[in-house]
């Protein structure tokens, strides 16, 4: 199981990765991915809405179960992963076989970056599901 140390983390096992000018990819974690199983599907209708902190936006479903995805910070929501698409012929799978890297979720515009700095680093998401 991987903790990249560029990521921060969620207790709800989402992660952030900040790339610029208030632009942050959400995805879910090895483990997370891992506790669910081979992912089948993946939803997210909230694209272009602005989305409070712990708030659900969106779904993944599992072979075993369906797992609700929560913000980590307040922000709007710019895109969803078009390569997890299943509409487009695309594969949720890559959650489970990539999911720091082609299986992020969601791409976001925060609306307070200060707000990053009260998530979880990996030493400390590591210890949460250790």
């Amino acid at each position: 199981m991987t903790f990249p140390a560029d990521l921060k983390y969620t207790k709800d096992h989402e992660w952030v990765r900040v790339e610029g000018d208030n632009i942050i990819y959400v995805g879910i974690t090895d483990f997370a991915q891992s506790e669910l199983g081979e992912l089948v599907y993946v939803e997210v209708e909230t694209v272009g809405d602005t989305i409070d902190a712990e708030e659900v936006f969106g779904t993944v479903e599992a072979v075993k179960t369906t797992s609700d995805l929560f913000m980590p910070v307040k922000g709007e929501i710019l895109e969803f992963n078009p390569k997890l698409d299943e509409n487009e012929g695309d594969d949720p799978t890559l959650i489970n076989s990539d999911p720091y890297g082609d299986g992020w979720i969601i791409k976001v515009k925060v609306n307070d970056p200060e707000v990053l700095n009260t998530l979880m680093d990996a030493a400390a998401y590591q210890d949460l599901v250790s």
